[in-house]
């Protein structure tokens, strides 16, 4: 019995290690999705009654306070074992049940809500787009460049026939109309990518959880 109990604080401090490191990437996955480049042009150029914006700022907030209450919970519970404390055990445990309970409502929004993410990014760029179109003001042809040059696509196929003009000034040096990615099927694309990998992580920190 003694040499079982030995063993448990062993056995346990591997898991809560593995937790911390699911902190760690939640924490880091929410900061590139903030500060990486796509995401903050697209935020910077929406409009108010866009929802990306604040899909955009609750994604980060919600993904650090997530992995900080991971993290805490997995040092909670080594220091419980190490100690053998049940005052820090059921902190650590109402850490991991917060944790948890904010998992579920992230991952169930990911696939009931799988396409607003993806429509609000389009409509910013349909509208810069239709702006730079319309002969709008030059800061709008620069923001519709910066999102060709971060995309790196070149237009869009539009049904106001020929808008090659538009193309001709705001896609990247090089970049040939015939030949270049469509931007809304190049934000599909990159979104699908992101979309993929967040759900991956969610899904292998509430299987680890439960």
């Amino acid at each position: 019995v003694c040499a079982q109990q030995q063993l448990l604080p062993c056995q346990s401090l591997p898991k809560n290690l593995l937790f911390q490191l699911l902190g760690l990437s939640i924490a880091i996955l929410s900061t590139v999705t903030h500060y990486g480049l796509h995401f903050t042009l697209i935020s910077n150029i929406s409009l108010e009654s866009n929802s990306y914006r604040v899909i955009h700022y609750a994604a980060f907030y919600f993904g650090i306070c997530l992995s900080m209450t991971l993290i805490l919970a997995a040092l909670l519970s080594s220091a419980a074992t190490v100690r053998e404390s049940q005052c820090l055990t059921a902190m650590g445990f109402f850490c991991f049940a917060l944790a948890f309970y904010g998992l579920i409502p992230a991952a169930c929004w990911r696939y009931m809500h799988s396409t607003e993410v993806e429509d609000s990014m389009m409509d910013v760029y349909d509208f810069v787009y239709e702006e730079v179109r319309r002969n709008a003001s030059n800061f709008r042809r620069h923001e519709l460049t910066a999102i060709h040059e971060a995309f790196l696509c070149c237009g869009k196929h539009s049904p106001f026939g020929d808008t090659t003009n538009v193309e001709r000034t705001t896609c990247p040096p090089g970049e040939v109309r015939d030949t270049g990615q469509d931007c809304l099927q190049k934000i599909q694309d990159f979104l699908k990518k992101h979309t993929d990998f967040v759900s991956t992580l969610l899904g292998i920190t509430i299987s680890f959880m439960v």
